[in-house]
C-alpha cells in the first residue's frame, strides 16, 4: 500500500483519483502555508511590529504599498500579504469541493474553515484599528489575543479536518457501538465524548496561556532568571506576567491529561492509523515541554518562542486527527483490504 498523509488511513481504503489527489496536495499545501503565516504573525509580536502600518487597516499607513518603509511596516505588510495568499489557497479548497455531495466532509470543513479564515481577518483588523499592538498592556488585549488564537487554532483544525477528508467523496465511516465487536475479536469501547472535549478544552486553555504569556514575555521583558523571578511574584505584577507561573503548571496538568486520555481514544477508534499517531502527539507534547524549559531558562528569545508555538500548532493538528480516527475513521471495508494485503505479504515472505 503506498504511503499517505496521515488521516487518509491508506489511499487504496479510500479510492483516490486524480481529483482526490489534487484536493489531498491542496490541502496539505493550505496548512502548511497557513502555518506559516501563524509563525509570522508571532515574529509581528514579538517584534513589537504589530504598529508597523499604523492603526490603518487594509491599507498600510494609509498606503495600498508603503513607500520607504521601516523595518516594523516591512514585517507588518509581509504579514498581512501572506495571510491574503493564504486566504485565496483556502478559497482553492472551497472551489474544489464544489464537486462533491453537500454533505461530503471534505466540502463542509472547506466551507468552515473559509468562515474561520474571515473571522481571523477580522480579529486581526480589529487589534490594528483598536491599537492593541506595540507596546499596548491593556487587559482588552489579552481578551483579543485569546479570542484570536482560539479561532487560529480552529483555523488549523479545518485546515488538517480538510487533510483528513480529502481523499472521502461521501460520507466516512461512523463510530462503533459499544460492544460492536472489532475486526481483532475485542469488544469495541464507546466513544470517550465527555474525555475528548475536556482534552480539546485543556489544548486550548493551554494555548490561550501560552499566547497571553508570551506577550507577557514581548511587553515586560527581564535579563536574568532572578529579575523574572521578583518580577513575577511582585504583588503589583501585571496579569501577563503571572500567567508565567499558570501556563507550565497547566502544561505540566494536561501532559498527565493527555497520556491516558489518547490511549481511550485509541481504543475506541478503528482507524489503523490512530496508535501511530497517539505516539507522534506524545512524542510531540514531551519535546514541547522541554523546549518551554529552554524558553524559560533563556529568557524567551523570539527563535525559541517560534519553536514552541510550531509545536503547539503540530499537537493540535495531530490531536485532531486522532479525534477524527474514532469519529470519522476510515470505512471499514478499507481496513478490510489494508489487513488482506498485509497478509498477503506476509505469506509472500513465508
Amino acid at each position: 500500500m503506498e504511503a499517505t498523509a496521515p488521516g487518509v488511513a491508506g489511499a487504496s481504503a479510500r479510492g483516490p483519483n486524480s481529483a482526490a489527489r489534487r484536493r489531498r496536495v491542496l490541502a496539505a499545501i493550505t496548512l502548511g502555508v497557513n502555518l506559516a503565516v501563524i509563525l509570522w504573525g508571532a515574529l509581528v509580536r514579538a517584534s513589537g511590529s504589530g504598529a508597523g502600518c499604523g492603526n490603518h487597516w487594509p491599507l498600510c499607513n494609509g498606503e495600498f504599498v508603503p513607500r520607504a518603509p521601516a523595518v516594523a511596516t516591512l514585517i507588518e505588510f509581509g504579514h498581512r500579504l501572506s495571510s491574503g495568499f493564504a486566504l485565496l489557497l483556502v478559497v482553492g479548497l472551497v472551489l474544489t469541493a464544489r464537486g462533491l455531495p453537500r454533505r461530503a466532509p471534505f466540502r463542509r470543513a472547506a466551507w468552515a474553515t473559509l468562515g474561520l479564515m474571515l473571522s481571523e481577518a477580522l480579529l486581526g483588523a480589529g487589534l490594528v484599528l483598536l491599537e492593541h499592538v506595540a507596546d499596548d498592556p491593556s487587559l482588552a488585549r489579552g481578551w483579543w489575543m485569546a479570542g484570536h488564537l482560539v479561532n487560529t487554532f480552529l483555523l488549523v483544525g479545518g485546515l488538517a479536518l480538510t487533510v483528513w477528508f480529502a481523499g472521502v467523496a461521501g460520507e466516512p465511516g461512523t463510530p462503533a457501538e459499544a460492544g460492536e465487536g472489532r475486526p481483532d475479536g475485542r469488544v469495541q469501547p464507546a466513544p470517550p465524548i465527555a474525555l475528548t472535549a475536556l482534552v480539546l478544552g485543556g489544548v486550548l486553555l493551554l494555548g490561550v496561556s501560552g499566547a497571553i504569556t508570551a506577550l507577557g514575555d514581548t511587553l515586560f521583558p527581564v535579563t536574568s532568571l532572578e529579575q523574572g523571578r521578583a518580577l513575577t511574584f511582585a504583588p503589583e505584577a501585571h496579569l501577563f506576567v503571572r500567567l508565567r507561573i499558570w501556563h507550565p503548571l497547566i502544561a505540566l496538568a494536561l501532559g498527565g491529561l493527555l497520556v491516558p486520555a489518547t490511549r481511550s481514544l485509541v481504543r475506541a477508534s478503528r482507524d489503523p492509523v490512530a496508535p501511530r499517531l497517539r505516539v507522534a502527539l506524545v512524542a510531540i507534547y514531551a519535546a514541547q515541554l522541554g523546549v518551554g524549559l529552554s524558553d524559560v531558562h533563556w529568557l524567551a528569545p523570539v527563535s525559541i518562542q517560534l519553536v514552541h508555538l510550531l509545536l503547539a500548532d503540530l499537537i493540535w493538528i495531530l490531536l485532531v486527527w486522532l479525534v477524527a480516527a474514532v469519529f470519522w475513521p476510515a470505512p471499514l471495508r478499507g481496513r478490510r483490504r489494508v489487513a488482506a494485503g498485509t497478509a498477503e505479504r506476509l505469506a509472500e515472505s513465508a
